[in-house]
């Protein structure tokens, strides 16, 4: 079985959605259809075939969702021991070479990245170039405008 790796946070935030899915809004689209139904023929009902569609996806979504959270495997950054490297879970402060803007990421699992909030997933280009990197060390990322350098300014566990 194929692990999926979770930051604390992330696994709370997919937990918090499936909750959500479940004691909600399933039952606010089966009342939807129960509606629709209400109206008479169904082969010329819009909302009856919206609330179908609705109730598709959000089982649909459950299911990812509890696939995922079988499969998790949860990583607190604080506990980590990687003796200052770039592992998952790790915020790293970032300096570019050329421009010399600052950026701080985290590394997260795919459902969990959030550029704006500076979270980048761990199978994103920076991030693999990141892993196993050390603070003062550069990274050189592929990007859609050339080849960039970015130097590891700090690694923390947090």
């Amino acid at each position: 079985m194929v692990t999926i790796p979770l930051t604390r946070r992330g696994a709370e935030l997919l937990k918090s959605e499936l909750h959500r899915l479940k004691s909600v809004e399933r039952h606010a689209v089966i009342q939807a259809i129960s509606e629709a139904r209400a109206q008479g023929d169904l082969s010329e009902n819009a909302e009856y075939d919206a609330a179908k569609d609705k109730q598709g996806f959000i089982e649909g979504r459950i299911k990812e969702l509890e696939s995922k959270l079988a499969a998790a495997q949860v990583i607190d950054p604080s506990s980590l021991d990687a003796g200052g490297k770039v592992v998952f879970g790790t915020t790293v402060d970032l300096e570019d070479e050329d421009s010399g803007a600052k950026v701080t990421y985290q590394i997260v699992g795919d459902d969990e990245a959030d550029l704006k909030q500076g979270l980048i997933s761990i199978s994103s280009p920076i991030a693999r170039a990141l892993i196993g990197k050390e603070a003062g060390d550069v990274a050189e990322v592929q990007a859609p405008g050339g080849v960039r350098r970015w130097e590891i300014v700090d690694v923390r566990y947090v």
